[in-house]
């Protein structure tokens, strides 16, 4: 049986906090001790580069999220634990794969498009302040994800785009120069848990609201004793509906601890014993780690060990792989005789692909044997109504449109008859393919 491969990308941009560990890290360590599961972690330094421009920033960033991880129990011996920037064939691959896409695609990036619009809205040239680097993220993260051919990756709901790009770029390959790239597959993570900082509103470096993950003691008591409460003195009963302390608690309590703060909210406890109840419970899990992290930290060669570690391990992969790509698109030592030619696929089809968005709709689009897309429907309310769609464009080709005009379009520069052709190449196909 083959084995899973995981992978995830963590962004040195700033120190850990307590949002991040609860939302991220406690359940990705978690992950990793799986069985039957190979998983890659890497630390994305390159797309830290595309928002920040301080040096030291990004190093000790870096350090901080490395000590971090490996502190709360990542295992870099079960796992492969790597630095984006010490694989040089991840930014090789990501030229190959930036040869393989049309512009079209990258245009309709979220990011991209929210700073075009912010642009616009401001009356700006649509590119102002927009460098290549923003542009380019979605190929350098298919880049990272199509290295190790991974076959999930855990992402929000405002990732999802990046991974059907990804497929994009592997399918536009694989049809161009052979079967080279698995398809990656979102893990979406709809559950994950999101803490109130200081203030209530979620916890965000943007709103500088954090509770930073490995705080001196001292500080952590502080932080917690700041966190925003009501007015209601001792002995009034507290509702923890919209309570930033009882969320957080929630998050490092057993579900009996939890019932006994909300017992006590209800008795009237005041705000002071409370919040100490909330920093005893989180320091008891945090304390351990601290002291872990605090170890790391103060040895920095030992974090640099562990990358380089983890580059040898990542490489054993990548460079082979590499070298076959190179093959594959002509990049050879002229004294070798390509013995096996790499055709077009003739039974190459248009296919249709269909996609959750991060807004819940269900959308589907189709696609040339070429990877040229002809078809972009809207969204729909459930994967349902989406096939129905599909199944009618199927059966009656480009006539269906009529029916679907409000929810389906052809895409620009796509033509009725392009359409019609590959309507006609699938039915041929199943009609051949039952024959058979």
């Amino acid at each position: 049986m083959s084995i899973e491969r995981f992978l995830t990308g963590i962004t040195p941009s700033g120190t850990p906090h307590l949002g991040n560990y609860v939302g991220s890290i406690r359940p990705s360590v978690a992950a990793s001790l799986r069985s039957g599961v190979q998983s890659f972690y890497f630390l994305a330094d390159y797309h830290a580069l595309i928002k920040i421009d301080d040096p030291a920033r990004i190093q000790r960033s870096t350090l901080e999220i490395a000590a971090s991880w490996l502190a709360c129990g990542l295992d870099p011996e079960r796992v492969v634990f790597y630095r984006q920037s010490d694989i040089p064939e991840i930014p090789e691959l990501t030229w190959f794969l930036s040869c393989v896409l049309g512009k079209g695609v990258l245009n309709r990036a979220h990011a991209y498009k929210a700073a075009v619009d912010k642009n616009t809205a401001a009356g700006l040239d649509t590119d102002a302040d927009v460098n290549v680097g923003l542009f380019m993220y979605p190929v350098l993260m298919g880049a990272d994800i199509l290295m190790f051919n991974a076959h999930h990756v855990p992402v929000g709901r405002d990732q999802v785009q990046h991974i059907e790009m990804a497929r994009d770029m592997a399918n536009s390959f694989n049809h161009r120069y052979g079967q080279h790239f698995t398809m990656p597959e979102a893990a979406i993570e709809d559950n994950v848990a999101t803490l109130p900082g200081l203030d209530g509103r979620k916890m965000s470096k943007s709103y500088d609201n954090t509770i930073p993950l490995f705080a001196p003691r001292a500080q952590l008591q502080k932080l917690i004793g700041g966190i925003v409460t009501d007015s209601k003195a001792p002995g009034e009963a507290k509702s923890v509906e919209g309570s930033a302390l009882f969320q957080i608690y929630q998050a490092f309590a057993s579900a009996q601890e939890t019932d006994a703060l909300r017992q006590a909210y209800a008795n009237g406890i005041a705000w002071k014993d409370a919040k100490q109840l909330v920093f005893d419970r989180i320091d008891q899990e945090l304390a351990p780690m601290r002291a872990a992290y605090e170890a790391l930290i103060n040895n920095p060669g030992k974090i640099e060990a562990i990358f380089q570690a983890g580059a040898i391990k990542a490489r054993a992969i990548a460079t082979p792989f590499m070298a076959e790509l190179r093959h594959a698109v002509g990049l050879r030592d002229l004294r070798s005789k390509d013995t096996v030619s790499i055709k077009m696929a003739k039974s190459a089809l248009p296919v249709f692909k269909q996609y959750r968005e991060s807004d819940g709709q269900f959308y589907f689009k189709l696609q040339s044997a070429e990877g040229r897309l002809l078809l972009q429907s809207g969204g729909f309310a459930s994967p349902k109504v989406a096939g129905q769609a599909i199944a009618a464009l199927q059966t009656q080709g480009a006539d269906a449109l009529a029916d679907l005009v409000d929810s389906v379009k052809l895409a620009e520069g796509a033509q009725t008859a392009e359409l019609h052709a590959a309507m006609q190449a699938l039915r041929e196909a199943k009609v051949a393919s039952k024959a058979s």
